[in-house]
Order: C-alpha cells, then sequence, then structure tokens
C-alpha cells in the first residue's frame, strides 16, 4: 500500500472513530446550544482569547492538525465538503462562510472543544494549545 493510500485510510478511520466517540456519554458532556436549529456557543466563550491570534507559527501547526484532523470532513479548503462529511447531518461546517468567520475565537474554540454530534469535542483528543492553532488557522479560510 503507498504513502497516500496509507494515510487516507489512517485519516479515514480517525474519522470514524470520532464520530463514534462523539456519541459516547463522555463524548455528549456539554450539550451544545441550539438557536433556531443553529448551533450557538454560551456567551462566556466569547471572552476567551486566542494566545495565538496572529502567530504564523500556530497558524503553520494549526494546518497540520486540521489537514490530519479536520479535512477528512471540513474539506481541504474548508467549505463543508469533506470525503467523509458528505453523508453527516448535520453538515460540516464551511469555514469560509461569514456565519463561522463572525463568531469570536473564543466560541469556535468551545465549539471545537465541547463538539456537537456529529463532530466530537476535542477537549481530550488535542491540547489546548492544538485547539488554539486551529483556530488560528480556520481564520486563514477568511482570505481564501
Amino acid at each position: 500500500m503507498n504513502l497516500i493510500k496509507k494515510r487516507t485510510a489512517t485519516v479515514a478511520l480517525a474519522a470514524a472513530m470520532l464520530v463514534l466517540y462523539s456519541f459516547t456519554e463522555k463524548g455528549m458532556e456539554h450539550a451544545p446550544v441550539l438557536q433556531n436549529n443553529d448551533w450557538v456557543a454560551p456567551k462566556s466563550a466569547d471572552n476567551l482569547k486566542n494566545p495565538f491570534k496572529g502567530d504564523e507559527t500556530a497558524i503553520k501547526k494549526g494546518k497540520i492538525t486540521y489537514q490530519n484532523m479536520c479535512a477528512i470532513c471540513h474539506g481541504d479548503k474548508g467549505k463543508g465538503d469533506g470525503m467523509a462529511g458528505m453523508s453527516l447531518k448535520p453538515k460540516p461546517s464551511n469555514f469560509t462562510s461569514e456565519k463561522v468567520q463572525s463568531q469570536s475565537d473564543g466560541a469556535l474554540f468551545w465549539k471545537m472543544t465541547t463538539g456537537r454530534a456529529p463532530m466530537a469535542g476535542y477537549k481530550d483528543i488535542l491540547t489546548e494549545e492544538q485547539r488554539w492553532q486551529l483556530v488560528s488557522y480556520l481564520r486563514t479560510f477568511k482570505k481564501q
């Protein structure tokens, strides 16, 4: 099996495990907040400050994490069109959209920390630093 096939299989397996994890009791510790069928972080999340805002090294590290953990569902360009996300309900978020980009860094951090089925919470999977780096990388989709 060549390297690309191995990587694809590994990423697909990781995505499947994350989806299954999100349905466990531990993965559902913090119920999502829904308003008009939209996933909304609590107002307190807006007070969380990204310690890596504008840090190019953090953005590069966030990109690596994104490619390994998120692109399978959210797509390489963050448009919510990844291979594993096609059959998910709700569909993965489009990170290039104004709806996502208008959210605070804290709200995005809170969402990836707590999760909402079918997306797993990453609190126990990624370090706090990795999650903030991901938030920093997600901001680069605004420019695309």
